[in-house]
């Protein structure tokens, strides 16, 4: 009689395509690895740093008693589980279950002494739920009737100094509110710190409006896109974190990532010719705009 135990993704991942698999095999009776399995082991974490498990299942050969090999099963799989844990990206909706004689037994003994790991190579981490046969509910977006959003003027924020009141641009905000996707706007009178990302004191309403706009707009999706002025290159690439610190921003509030994108591009899209004329043009160069992706 043999048993399997099995911390198991929703689902007898044996029977999905696409995924892979890996065996760690044991000694009669033993729940620890052999040393030559655990260089294997070793070997095969080191080759799929970036892939993910999706399910471990542990197996025992027909010597033994029921309850006896049920044990081993579960020995086996809660050790090789310890050893791979902290080393490689593991599905969280982890079951344990017993499938019994649900599988083939081998006429050789050591072949069904082991623990299978199942597996997603990074390149099919995109489709894992649909791999997985795990469907997701569509998110019911509730539509809003964008004329009668009424954003306020002032709000009252946490700054260095403890509470202070911050004057907001409400048509700026009315503005990316009611535009279309594909839409470009750009983002007045944000301003960063010389050769940093880090935006400057008088700037911090900018990012209130747009914490206002997403939080009032569940729907909304954009980009940010950042720009610089005044050089031939952005070899520091400060367009790129510029526009990422004000994502991180947004998302650090509480608005999800998959709401957000943002990209650099230095000074590949410039509203001046570079090098600018003007102190008003290279300002007008130094920008971060908002492209609407989505706006139900």
């Amino acid at each position: 009689m043999k048993k399997i135990i099995a911390f198991l993704v929703l689902l007898y991942v044996t029977g999905v395509s696409a995924q892979n698999e890996y065996s760690v095999y044991f000694d009669s009776n033993k729940y620890q690895a052999g040393q030559e399995q655990l260089g294997f082991l070793a070997n095969w974490l080191n080759a799929n740093k970036d892939s993910k498990v999706v399910a471990i299942n542990g197996y025992t050969d027909e010597d033994g008693t029921t309850k006896f090999n049920d044990t081993l099963a579960q020995r086996r799989v809660d050790y090789v589980f310890s050893l791979i844990k902290d080393k490689i990206k593991i599905r969280d909706d982890f079951k344990t279950r017993s499938f019994g004689e649900k599988h083939q037994m081998s006429p050789d003994k050591a072949k069904n002494r082991k623990v299978t790991i199942y597996y997603l190579r990074p390149e099919d981490l995109p489709r894992e739920n649909e791999i997985l046969g795990i469907k997701e509910e569509p998110k019911e977006v509730v539509k809003i009737d964008k004329q009668k959003i009424r954003y306020p003027d002032r709000i009252m924020v946490q700054g260095p100094q403890g509470r202070e009141e911050i004057k907001l641009d409400t048509v700026f905000m009315k503005k990316i509110t009611l535009a279309k996707p594909g839409e470009n706007l750009r983002i007045e009178n944000l301003n960063f710190y010389e050769n940093t990302f880090a935006i400057m004191p008088d700037s911090r309403p900018k990012l209130y409006e747009l914490l206002a706009v997403m939080q009032a707009n569940p729907g909304l999706k954009i980009k940010l896109e950042g720009h610089v002025c005044c050089m031939t290159a952005d070899r520091r690439h400060l367009s790129t974190d510029r526009a990422k610190a004000i994502m991180m921003f947004l998302n650090r509030n509480g608005i999800e990532k998959s709401r957000l994108s943002f990209e650099g591009f230095g000074v590949s899209k410039p509203l001046y010719p570079i090098p600018e004329k003007t102190p008003e043009e290279r300002e007008a160069n130094r920008r971060v705009e908002v492209v609407i992706v989505e706006n139900p």
